[in-house]
């Protein structure tokens, strides 16, 4: 492999990483400030591809579908905290594998009569359209560079959010000790509702931003649900900052076991889930139990 094909696996490989940690940051919040275990996560990751479909084929602007997909999505979240989940909070998780798992049932059905079961494509915008030519048969869609780009911003202004502001106080405060956080007059009741809608938010996000790489299709947030579950319990519950590191190994993992190793590609993420855990058994940076 030559230096300029291996660095088009290492971009691959870091979008990747960088759109799974989009979404599996999440996932990661809603159960480490939750404690609430949403199987339709992958669902809202396909419902916001579906979304970037509808609004940018009705106005032709890919801008419009991410601004509107996301605020969709987050009064979606809101709703369903406040109708659902707020009362799935402390029971047990057989609870809340069902209703999530309803919830997936709910939204495919709503996907298949608003869309159909057809395969769907979305432009990117006009001014991201073309490649960078990197030698005389090898390019980079401009598009993936720019996703890049984009989740590297998200990725710091998540960061930003939970290190640097009183909210971000807060919710490492409720993933470390919430009893404690509550004995101290913090209610977690409006939190609660803002931190999932803004996981749903997340998902839906990480859905749009993928949506002009990849073919819109049914059940394209299962293999999504599955990884992102992966970098959740390899970064450690409830870790943002080992989500990050833990995407971006899987990222790798899978972007080079497929290039390097195809007949076992499948199970190299699994693989390297199961090292780190023999290691680690709390993740990379999850807390001791």
């Amino acid at each position: 492999m030559d230096i300029a094909t291996f660095s088009v696996q290492l971009l691959n490989a870091v979008q990747h990483g960088l759109v799974l940690f989009l979404v599996a940051s999440g996932l990661t919040l809603v159960f480490g400030i939750l404690g609430v275990i949403n199987l339709a996560h992958g669902a809202f990751y396909m419902l916001g591809a579906y979304l970037a479909y509808w609004i940018a084929g009705y106005t032709g602007s890919f801008a419009l579908a991410l601004v509107g997909g996301v605020a969709i999505a987050f009064l979606l979240g809101l709703v369903l905290e406040e109708a659902f989940v707020k009362r799935l909070i402390g029971r047990d998780h057989l609870a809340q594998v069902l209703l999530s798992y309803g919830l997936i049932l709910v939204i495919d059905e709503v996907r298949q009569i608003l869309f159909g079961k057809d395969v769907h494509s979305v432009a990117p915008p006009a001014w991201l359209q073309g490649s960078i030519e990197l030698t005389d048969v090898l390019s980079y869609p401009i598009y993936r560079l720019a996703l890049c780009i984009a989740c590297l911003v998200l990725a710091g202004i998540i960061f930003f959010i939970i290190q640097k502001t009183r909210l971000g106080m807060i919710l490492r405060a409720g993933a470390e000790n919430r009893d404690m956080t509550r004995a101290l007059g913090i209610s977690f009741d409006r939190v609660n509702r803002y931190v999932f809608a803004g996981g749903i938010a997340l998902a839906a996000l990480g859905g749009i931003l993928v949506a002009p790489i990849s073919t819109v299709f049914p059940g394209m947030g299962d293999s999504m649900l599955i990884l992102s579950f992966v970098v959740v319990v390899l970064g450690g519950i409830g870790s943002v900052a080992g989500a990050a590191f833990g995407a971006l190994l899987i990222g790798l993992t899978d972007t080079f076991g497929k290039v390097f190793f195809p007949q076992v590609s499948s199970i190299l993420v699994y693989l390297l889930m199961v090292i780190i855990l023999l290691w680690r058994p709390n993740g990379l940076l999850g807390r001791a139990s």
